[in-house]
């Protein structure tokens, strides 16, 4: 559409260039802006806002004047009552904000401007969008609006018949009144008529004109240098000419207004579903949306729906959990170990060169106690309920995704999403677009494009690489502690030391490097975000959403390598790579390889999996509630005077916490690595879908209590769906079918044991006459002769030891046979099951998983419906509209033409 120029921009050659994207060339301006409801001639004809005083109303959302209503809140330092004042730079920072508030007002918006009561130094610039404003700019924005009342949308439920129970978790109807369903079309003015318009005043919700006004924040300029114009809100907020820039909370949290014409929906969110009273009740999403926006009502309504079916999972982890630790006392192999006659005669060969002692196969006995917990039946049956469960999960929450769309009207949002400032700032290339075949501009060549996304695959392979060096370094910290925990956990302790009986040397190695490998996490993961955003921000994506799922992609794929990697060498690397006594393996040709406890490394892996999920909650809980509340308890004790004020709303607001546009890409970050945890890593604990159970029913309500008592009301934002993080999730729950395969044939004993108790117990192989577990430890423990022991000097280090032979963990030929230390027959009898059960398993999970995908629409057949009906009745309503407005408009023509006819006839003939 035709546009028109803003004339108020300041003209400044000699100031630095900024850093911040939102400039954009003087020829590019009609392609990027929306005009204009006038425009200035001369730079020094400036129109500022009007100042007013505070009229003593705390919870007032209007102008002074009482009618207009407060729709986003700009915040400067007054450059004249600064401390340190640099009046170059003052004078700068001064003008280019008068600049870019006159232009606000040329493009029509009110401002007005009240100073701080309790800092005098701060001015609050409160902007309103007048009607015609709103008409213009939610056309451009192709905002959805009602047409009329809908009465299609009933909500039935599965539970219907147990309201006496379901009431109970329901938010309270007559405190939270259901919203009322409307049939929309995209705004047009010249069809006003048509829209369901009872209130100028109500028609635009308060979401909607903040996030109207934002748009329009985010595209006025200020500044013109070099040919290119500087512009946006975001740009001068980062430079520091505006302290802030946010749209008002509607209420106090705690208390409902005492303005009549409040809907006080911030109390209420804060009361039915912020507080910890509310934990047991469904969310308000429908209030939630309303209030913040589809974006934030979409996470919310994605976390519960996850919540809720971790509820399924943790009763199933925690029976499978129960299995194992009543089943404890019949571990025939753990008694084995215990058992002083048996574990006790086992002498186990040093695990390292030159300093490591002897040691009996008993010290391990609490330790394999434990393990039979973990390593049982159950675990497998655990393992593949699982795989099941997340593919259910994943194919419900289509489901439901799709009823929110239509119940949320976001079902053709794609269509009216625009680009980002910062994309239209840099688009100087002209192209020829492949459908229109017309003209338009984009901000670089194919070749560019392909030099952009070279440079930002490198920098994130280059993090992933230094990812993969920290693990590196953890590895080596293991090898080389180990030696020394083996020589002096042994030598301060004796038999019956309860320090040697629960911590062994593979246990304080494990915990260490674990707790060592969080920090490093951490601190990785820190930097990296950073880091992200600077490459994401090169790259340049042209929609908001192009621009989350890229830094989405980026961001899980280093946490994916950050948070796993660990995980991933005790599953899968530590142990199967040691060699034997006599011929070890040496990594980096300086370190033993690690070695597994006698019952292998699952102990260790779930030890992994608790510290990092444990430490990763407490670390996230500390970012996320008492860092805030911290800062805004520490902002009101700096700003409150001597004597206590009545402040309004927006100062109240101001000394909040900003959200940050990314606030909601951590939230879901959060989650999704717990959902890898809970996926990935289950065959080795049972019990983290309890663990991600509590911790999410918890989360929610965080959340919410931050959002609604410790942070600035965000802008309110569309939203379809949960974005890039769908097609994570799916590969997650691809991915754990083989993880978990892969952790119960290789990482735990299991298959070992069913192929001695199956095959190896019995004749030929065994001495028992029935199948048994008895004797399972001494097949499972090759022999080894201390005289073979081999090491970097010339002498054997163990050579007069009162030891001839000891054992270690593999299935070897004993000293003396033909084949001495080559894998025996039962190692490959092993090999051969492990491989067999992989197989199976990921064969038949993955055909129930794809089973169930192809069962289960993506979208119901009652959604589908509905959206059908109402587009049907949509275009009905609006071509009946039109039709009318025709004949009416032909009726007008016909009686002007009849009327014209008549008059003729009636008018005497000249002679």
């Amino acid at each position: 559409m035709p546009m028109m120029t803003r004339d108020v921009l300041l003209e400044m050659e000699l100031e630095e260039d900024d850093e911040e994207d939102g400039d954009i060339a003087l020829e590019n301006l009609e392609q990027t802006n929306v005009s204009g409801f006038g425009s200035l001639k001369s730079q020094q004809d400036f129109r500022t806002p009007e100042f007013e005083e505070f009229n003593g109303k705390p919870d007032s959302l209007y102008f002074n004047d009482g009618q207009r209503r407060i729709d986003f809140v700009l915040v400067y330092e007054d450059e004249s009552r600064k401390e340190t004042n640099k009046k170059g730079s003052n004078e700068k920072q001064r003008r280019k904000r008068q600049a870019y508030e006159s232009n606000l007002i040329c493009d029509g918006l009110q401002l007005e401007a009240t100073r701080s009561l309790v800092d005098d130094k701060l001015v609050f610039v409160k902007v309103h969008a007048p009607w015609e404003v709103l008409c213009t700019y939610a056309e451009i924005m192709h905002i959805k609006l009602p047409l009329k009342p809908n009465d299609l949308k009933t909500r039935s439920s599965a539970f219907d018949n147990f309201n006496w129970f379901t009431k109970l978790l329901q938010v309270d109807e007559s405190i939270i009144k259901p919203e009322q369903e409307f049939f929309t079309a995209p705004f047009e003015k010249n069809r006003m008529n048509d829209f369901y318009i009872q209130d100028r005043d109500t028609f635009f919700n308060p979401a909607t004109r903040s996030r109207i006004v934002y748009f329009i924040l985010s595209r006025i300029m200020y500044q013109v240098r070099d040919n290119v114009k500087k512009f946006g809100i975001n740009k001068l907020v980062n430079s520091g000419i505006y302290k802030a820039a946010f749209p008002l909370h509607d209420c106090n949290f705690s208390t409902p207004s005492e303005d009549l014409s409040c809907p006080n929906e911030r109390y209420l969110l804060y009361r039915e579903w912020a507080h910890p009273r509310s934990i047991y009740k469904k969310q308000p999403l429908d209030l939630i949306r309303k209030y913040y926006g589809e974006k934030i009502g979409i996470y919310f309504a994605w976390l519960g729906y996850y919540t809720q079916m971790l509820l399924l999972a943790a009763i199933v982890g925690v029976a499978c959990f129960l299995y194992g630790y009543f089943t404890e006392d019949n571990c025939t192999w753990s008694k084995e170990v215990c058992d002083p006659n048996i574990g006790g005669q086992i002498i186990m060969c040093p695990q390292c060169d030159d300093e490591c002692p002897f040691w009996s196969l008993n010290v391990t006995c609490e330790s394999s106690k434990k393990l039979c917990i973990f390593d049982s039946f159950g675990t497998l049956v655990f393992a593949v309920f699982m795989g099941v469960w997340v593919t259910l999960f994943l194919e419900f929450w289509k489901r439901r995704q799709a009823e929110l769309e239509y119940e949320w009207d976001t079902v053709e949002l794609q269509q009216e999403e625009q680009a980002r400032p910062e994309y239209e700032a840099r688009c100087t290339h002209v192209v020829i677009n492949e459908i229109t075949q017309e003209e338009e501009r984009v901000p670089f060549t194919t070749w560019g494009k392909c030099i952009r996304v070279t440079l930002c695959a490198s920098a994130v392979f280059f993090w992933i690489l230094l990812i993969i060096a920290s693990v590196i370094g953890i590895i080596v910290y293991r090898l080389s502690v180990f030696v020394i925990f083996s020589v002096n956990l042994r030598k301060i302790s004796n038999g019956t030391d309860p320090i040697q009986k629960y911590v062994t040397p593979q246990m304080a190695t494990s915990i260490t490097a674990s707790l060592i490998s969080f920090i490093i996490i951490m601190i990785l993961n820190t930097i990296y975000e950073k880091v992200a955003i600077m490459i994401t921000n090169f790259e340049l994506p042209r929609t908001q959403t192009d621009y989350e799922n890229s830094l989405t992609m980026k961001m899980f794929l280093f946490q994916f390598v950050n948070y796993y990697s660990s995980c991933f060498y005790i599953a899968f690397f530590k142990g199967k790579f040691v060699g034997y006594p006599g011929d070890p393996v040496y990594w980096l040709g300086k370190y033993r390889n690690e070695e597994c406890d006698p019952g292998g490394c699952l102990l260790e892996l779930t030890t992994q999996l608790i510290i990092i999920m444990g430490g990763k909650a407490i670390w996230n809980n500390i970012q996320e509630v008492l860092l805030p509340w911290v800062m805004n308890v520490f902002g009101r004790c700096r700003t409150v005077s001597g004597a206590e004020k009545i402040t309004p709303r927006w100062e109240q607001d101001y000394h909040l916490q900003p959200m940050g546009k990314l606030g909601l890409f951590y939230e879901y970050l959060e989650m999704i690595i717990q959902f890898g945890f809970v996926t990935l890593f289950v065959a080795s604990f049972p019990l983290a879908p309890l663990l991600a159970l509590v911790n999410n029913i918890l989360e929610i309500r965080v959340d919410a209590w931050k959002l609604t008592t410790q942070y600035r009301r965000m802008v309110p934002e569309k939203a379809q769906d949960i974005g890039a993080w769908q097609p994570i999730m799916q590969g997650i729950a691809i991915l754990a079918v083989v993880t978990n395969a892969m952790i119960i044939a290789f990482t735990s004993d299991m298959i070992p044991r069913l192929v001695y108790y199956w095959s190896f117990s019995i004749p030929p192989y065994g001495d028992h006459l029935d199948y048994s577990m008895e004797g399972y430890i001494n097949i499972s423990l090759s022999i080894f002769n201390t005289a073979d022991f081999k090491s970097g000097v010339k002498e054997n280090p163990y050579a007069g030891s009162k030891y001839d032979t000891c054992r270690y963990r593999d299935f070897r030929y004993p000293p003396g046979h033909p084949q001495e230390y080559k894998h025996n027959i039962y190692y490959w009898h092993v090999i051969a099951a492990k491989l067999a059960f992989i197989i199976v398993m990921e064969h038949i999970i993955y055909s129930v998983k794809f089973f169930i995908s192809y069962t289960i629409p993506d979208v119901s057949k009652s959604t589908k419906s509905k959206i059908k009906r109402e587009k049907y009745l949509t275009q009905k309503l609006l071509h009946e509209n039109h039709l009318k407005d025709m004949t009416k408009n032909i009726g007008v023509i016909a009686e002007k033409m009849i009327g014209a006819v008549v008059d003729n006839n009636l008018r005497p003939k000249s002679d």
